[in-house]
């Protein structure tokens, strides 16, 4: 029993080195000892103390083992269940925090309807908090009361919080409009690699926002002499960028064109509120922006986002993935028809509804009921393109779905610098996945799920992918450390659970 622990805590170790990119060698230099002692470890072969196993989770940012409550959570899942009844969409993720964020640019009380009760919300409520910002939930819990104070204080921002958030970078469009110097922890988030905040940078020094980076933080300084005197043109359409650039656009006293813009749904719903505060856009949902901006903002606003596609996407994977028949509820269309056409091609039985508002009555809605179906591969490869094309963070998805259609996929990532990697976990659960290079996998079809324990990978929705895989492999897998998901997905274990899934969330004694 003792070898099988040993060998259960060498493979977990294994595994977060890995993740971390490290080789034996580097392990052995941060824990001083030798690169034979590291491996002996990892193939349990050597007893190894608690002192030794808390040294080795510190030198790779992974708890390995912890006790009580303040250690990771593990998901335990019983797979081969079909699923079964009919789930609803939550509120999208992204754009909760950019709403979030963009209720800085108010100076009077906000009201978000069901938020997403997720990691990265509450990460962002820790920073809001932490510079004075009044925010508590409402109505049992469901809604959200957010009221910036006169002054900020930002020299009392948890940074520990921040640096656990990509969206913190968001912050930069509203605050400059507050003060004429500030600091800003770095962005962090999700592990996919290098991202640069170039495009971020190129667009907000057009109102006079200058950014030195060093020892960890933003340094931010604004010149009130410098003003958009022509359309900004953003070098990258992304959604962060263009949220970026219409915040600063919002409170900037006179029209702002943004050019290459985003369209995609948290962009959207963005805009949307921009105009409950009172600041005209034009061109939702195209690529050229027009914000008729307005120097105070000072309303109360009650606004309800719309539902998370990727989530839609999410829940119509795990029901192709698990063979089931499942309806999902309240799925945002104009941000999912590429995807249902991609499967249309590939062979999927579906039908769904007449279309039908979203509470916050521009995003369009419907359900969608998912039926068995015996899936080909595509013909053309899974690659995806700024909206109206298929969704970058869907783009995961299709490994698993492509994981139990006949023949292969090719699926090109080209977005993120790494992610693709994080794929080929599907193979420790008995997928075919041949990583070509960092942007592009190659996926063999029909697979024969087997059981496995992992550590979840370090981006949110290749986490999930593991997880849907787990949930059609025969027997009990354990997906440890699963923060990642919690961070973009509320109760989703709890949630599949509803309609047949068997996932017990756990953590170490």
């Amino acid at each position: 029993m003792a070898d099988d622990y040993l060998v259960r805590i060498g493979k977990l170790i294994r595994d977060a080195r890995q993740h971390r990119g490290w080789t034996q060698s580097q392990l052995a230099e941060a824990l001083g000892t030798s690169q034979s002692a590291v491996n002996r470890i990892e193939r349990g072969n050597q007893n190894i103390s608690l002192e030794m196993i808390a040294r080795i989770g510190e030198a790779l940012d992974s708890e390995i083992v912890s006790l009580g409550y303040a250690g990771p959570m593990h998901l335990r899942v019983v797979g081969g269940r079909r699923l079964s009844g009919a789930i609803d969409v939550k509120t999208s993720k992204n754009a909760c925090v950019a709403l979030l964020c963009a209720s800085l640019l108010n100076e009077g009380r906000t009201v978000l309807r069901r938020v997403a009760r997720i990691e990265e919300v509450y990460r962002l409520l820790e920073v809001l908090g932490s510079i004075g910002v009044r925010t508590r939930w409402i109505n049992d819990g469901v809604d959200l009361e957010i009221v910036p104070s006169a002054e900020l204080d930002l020299a009392a921002i948890d940074a520990d919080a921040a640096r656990r958030t990509r969206s913190i970078i968001m912050f930069l469009g509203p605050l400059l409009h507050r003060m004429d110097h500030f600091k800003l922890p770095y962005a962090g988030g999700c592990d996919l690699g290098t991202r640069t905040v170039e495009p971020h940078m190129i667009a907000l020094r057009r109102f006079g926002l200058d950014i030195a980076a060093t020892e960890g933080l933003y340094h931010a300084q604004v010149d009130r002499a410098v003003s958009p005197d022509r359309p900004i043109v953003l070098t990258e359409r992304g959604d962060t960028v263009t949220e970026n650039a219409l915040l600063a656009a919002a409170r900037h006293d006179g029209i702002t064109v943004i050019r290459n813009a985003s369209s995609n749904y948290m962009v959207q719903d963005l805009c949307f509120f921009l105009e409950a505060l009172g600041v005209k856009v034009d061109g939702i949902g195209t690529t050229t922006l027009t914000v008729h901006g307005v120097p105070t903002i000072d309303v109360d606003v009650d606004y309800s986002p719309s539902e998370d596609p990727v989530e839609a996407m999410s829940l119509v994977a795990a029901a192709v993935v698990t063979e089931s028949e499942l309806t999902v509820r309240r799925v945002p269309i104009e941000f999912l028809e590429i995807e249902l056409a991609v499967l249309e091609e590939m062979g999927l039985d579906h039908d769904r509804t007449p279309e039908y508002f979203a509470d916050n009555g521009r995003t369009r809605l419907v359900d969608l009921t998912v039926r068995p179906s015996k899936l080909e591969a595509p013909i053309d490869k899974i690659h995806p393109m700024p909206f109206p094309g298929l969704n970058i963070d869907n783009v995961p998805f299709f490994a698993a779905i492509a994981a139990v259609a006949q023949g292969q996929t090719l699926i090109h990532d080209w977005v993120y610098d790494n992610r693709a990697i994080y794929l080929t976990d599907l193979n420790r659960l008995g997928g075919r996945l041949q990583l070509l290079d960092p942007h592009r996998v190659l996926v063999e079809g029909p697979t024969r799920w087997r059981a496995a324990e992992m550590m979840c990978p370090p981006a949110l929705r290749p986490a999930v992918v593991v997880l849907l895989a787990m949930m059609a492999a025969e027997g009990t897998s354990v997906l440890r450390n699963v923060y990642v998901i919690n961070r973009g997905y509320e109760e989703l274990a709890e949630r599949l659970n509803s309609v047949g899934a068997q996932i017990e969330t756990f953590r170490d004694i």
